[in-house]
């Protein structure tokens, strides 16, 4: 009896590796019948899917003691086999160990039974785990129109392990005989054990999708860089899986869950997030510590527009913009609105000004609306409200469709009432022809625009700062940069994150703006001392504008008319056309002004004032006239923005955040040793060391019992940032609003935003040219080109680029 055991026992072990843990003598083997007991206990299955994602989670909790078991005396590459009397601390080694068993031989693993002593212990007294083909397939009861294809022909191969008394599992039976052939190397990759996301490509999926790249794009770059799909380690279904399940963890906290936990983890970079109304979120409005410090620096000027509503709540998304010193779209903030009362303006307004310390733009455009003018006045008492120009024609053309696109050129008199006329008895004579030419006396909409125009003709605000935003179509610019960015299926937390691309976007231009400013120079179009004075102090951008004012004063003509001390007075007019500005200059003090009033706008002298200079001698640009906001150290005394963090900062941050901070610096290894072949070797072999020395520290940590795996570590990270958040509000949700018959589009059934009369004439209705399209396109640029005395060549002439 004792040699059939004994035989029987060599008969199992035989072909395994020499373990250097020993089969006790007692150890009783079990047949198939024994093995059957699973099925007469109560147990607990879980499903296959449910299984592996747990196990892929749990890969770090392997435990000292059982990699030594399964590594020790197996230098020669069997340290994955397995035998009867090895022990595991716990269930998710013994899986782990069977699961990476199976994929070296080429099989999957499925956990058949989870029996317990008794229905409330907590821990697992028996576990079988059998080979993916084990059984048999039962009948179907009902006839279905696609069935599955069979993957199961009886297989017997199985680990069996018990609970010891000492707390680990033990195996105590084990078949290494499968019924069926074993997957080949060259197609090992696509066992299920052998396939996982790992952390590394979870933070790549991440970014990717933040990132809008498609799944499919995301895993051909991966693959690519790993050597091809069979060194990649998931498959594609894996990928799309791992983006479902977070999008799934996502929806269930709901928006307005999603939101704060979103607002929570900005909570850090000062962002603010603000409820309303019955603790039902209303009004949204956040903005970061870059944003103040970019409205402290060029905030004198702000433009604020809430045409932008792609959103699923059908929502107004207000960003307050400006213009840095390169004269590109900054953004100070943004609100999400649930609508456009005063309330909601006001509310917006005052939280505007609480972030930004109590300051107060100098000027705020926006556009026509009753609701946004009445809040102003009473948040912003010291800005200067100014409507939009833009706005102004996009109503124009919305409300005056029939001249506004007729042959009469009604769109170039109402572009000489904005912009032309520096005496307002001249601006008056000219708004009233140009009613009675086009019989448009009575109309209302025009009525309610002359009301209101101290706010928007050119004759009323030449001495307001708007940093040259009029003409630049700030807002069409920003929502056309919105547009790249932001879809119209979003939800809020979605909306939120691709904002953050939006600032990135923004910040990201400046900073390579900054570096072509520090390494290059504009070239001079003539090389005078008062051009190679502004190309020192201001920005390239803003120095183009002040050369092509500069190079152009050859034409004009200066007559001095007066002569008061040191007070000088000239008419300038070019090459001796009627229209003429008066300038005058204080040689006392270098002052200067003319009529125009290019630089109290614009913050540039314009043409007809340097005309003047250059007549007077004046070599190098007056120090009064050289606006901080415009020049090379607007942004000196700030610290930048985007540094490298340091290690000890790095460390600090999640999992994910320490990834992309080590792939830096390996990215520049790998770099290097790319170069040559030696420089290869050397780095495979120091990585190499690396790696065990890494092993051996995660060890270490193991015995201390300060490892976790990165899950649990993350979601600790998150329960210790809400304990230290007190205030967090609790809301039931996003007060959602009725569109109240607003149109839907057409393809996807969402609220867009609306369409003006000049966009819609743009886009067209049939499918011509590019060209074509350019040059059906109304703007009011086109208009710049017309508004002098009757020509653009005037115009330009006299105010230089619509100015």
């Amino acid at each position: 009896m004792e040699n059939n055991q004994k035989s029987g026992q060599e008969a199992v072990l035989g072909g395994q590796c020499e373990s250097s843990l020993q089969v006790s003598g007692d150890l009783t083997l079990i047949n198939q019948k024994s093995v059957e007991i699973f099925v007469e206990e109560d147990d607990i299955s879980l499903g296959e899917s449910e299984e592996d994602y747990e196990l892929a989670n749990k890969e770090d909790l392997l435990e000292t003691e059982d990699i030594d078991a399964l590594e020790a005396n197996n230098e020669n590459e069997k340290k994955d086999e397995l035998c009867i009397g090895m022990e595991f601390s716990s269930e998710d080694t013994a899986h782990m160990a069977y699961s990476k068993y199976a994929g070296n031989h080429g099989f999957n693993v499925r956990k058949q039974r989870r029996t317990k002593k008794k229905k409330d212990d907590e821990k697992v007294a028996r576990i079988l785990y059998v080979c993916s083909k084990e059984g048999v397939r039962k009948e179907p009861k009902v006839n279905r129109s696609y069935t599955r294809p069979i993957t199961r022909c009886g297989c017997k191969a199985h680990m069996a392990c018990y609970l010891q008394s000492s707390g680990r599992y033990r195996i105590v039976s084990f078949n290494q005989n499968h019924n069926h052939d074993l997957v080949r190397t060259p197609m090992k990759h696509l066992l299920k054990g052998n396939r996982a996301v790992t952390v590394s490509q979870k933070q790549h999926a991440d970014d990717a999708e933040m990132s809008g790249i498609s799944a499919k794009a995301t895993i051909e770059m991966m693959s690519r860089e790993v050597g091809g799909r069979e060194n990649l380690g998931f498959l594609d279904k894996d990928y799309r899986n791992y983006i479902c399940r977070k999008r799934m963890a996502e929806m269930e906290k709901g928006d307005a869950g999603a939101v704060l936990e979103y607002f929570q983890k900005k909570k850090e970079d000062n962002s603010s997030f603000f409820l309303f109304n019955d603790d039902m979120i209303t009004n949204i409005f956040w903005v970061d510590d870059r944003s103040i410090s970019d409205y402290n620096l060029f905030g004198d000027v702000v433009c604020f527009d809430t045409t932008y509503k792609t959103n699923e709540y059908d929502r107004p998304f207000a960003p307050f913009v400006g213009v840095n010193h390169h004269k590109q779209t900054v953004v100070f903030g943004a609100a999400l609105l649930y609508d456009e009362t005063t309330e909601s303006f006001k509310w917006l307004f005052e939280t505007f000004l609480g972030a930004m310390s109590g300051k107060q733009p100098k000027t705020i455009l926006t556009d026509q609306s009753a609701a946004m003018a009445n809040a102003i006045v009473k948040v912003f008492p010291e800005t200067i409200h100014r409507l939009c120009v833009w706005h102004i024609y996009v109503n124009a053309a919305k409300n005056l469709s029939r001249v506004f696109h007729g042959p009469d050129q009604f769109a170039m008199d109402f572009g000489k009432c904005v912009y032309d006329h520096e005496e307002e008895e001249d601006w008056l004579l000219a708004w009233s022809d140009m009613l009675n030419k086009h019989k448009l006396t009575e109309n209302k909409w025009l009525k309610n625009l002359f009301e209101v125009k101290e706010k928007w003709a050119m004759v009323y605000g030449r001495h307001t700062f708007t940093a040259d935003m009029v003409s630049t179509q700030r807002s069409e610019s920003m929502n056309s940069i919105l547009k790249r960015y932001l879809k119209r299926n979003f939800d809020l937390l979605t909306f939120f994150k691709h904002y953050e691309r939006v600032l990135d976007d923004r910040r990201y231009k400046e900073l390579v703006a900054d570096f072509g400013m520090m390494h290059t120079s504009p070239v001079l179009v003539v090389c005078v001392e008062m051009l190679q004075h502004a190309e020192e102090v201001y920005t390239p951008e803003v120095f183009t504008l002040f050369q092509k004012e500069y190079t152009v004063i050859g034409d004009y003509v200066a007559k001095k008319t007066s002569k008061s001390e040191m007070v000088y007075e000239y008419n300038v007019s070019y090459r001796g056309v009627a229209r003429e500005h008066l300038v005058k200059y204080d040689a006392a003090d270098q002052t200067i002004h003319c009529s125009c009033m290019k630089f109290s706008f614009a913050g540039i002298l314009c043409r007809h004032a340097l005309k003047v200079l250059d007549k007077k001698n004046v070599r190098r640009i007056p120090p009064t006239y050289i606006l901080n906001r415009w020049s090379k150290e607007a942004k000196a005394r700030t610290v930048s923005y985007y540094h490298s963090e340091t290690p000890n900062e790095a460390v600090k941050q999640s999992i994910g955040k320490r990834y992309s901070h080590i792939c830096r610096t390996f990215r520049e290894i790998a770099s290097v040793a790319a170069e040559h072949i030696e420089l290869t070797l050397c780095a495979d072999k120091d990585a190499i060391e690396l790696l065990k020395k890494l092993e051996e520290k995660k060890k270490e940590l193991v015995r201390a019992n300060k490892w976790m795996p990165h899950s649990l570590e993350d979601k600790l990270v998150d329960e210790e940032e809400e304990e230290d958040d007190e205030d967090v509000p609790n809301v039931r949700g996003i007060k959602r609003k009725n569109p109240c018959g607003r149109p839907k589009n057409q393809k996807d059934g969402s609220h867009g935003r609306f369409k003006s009369v000049l966009e819609k004439k743009n886009l067209g209705t049939s499918r011509s040219s590019s060209k074509a399209r350019a040059k059906k396109k109304l703007s009011f640029q086109n208009f710049d080109k017309n508004y002098g005395n009757g020509s653009s060549k005037d115009f330009n002439k006299n105010y230089g680029d619509g100015l």
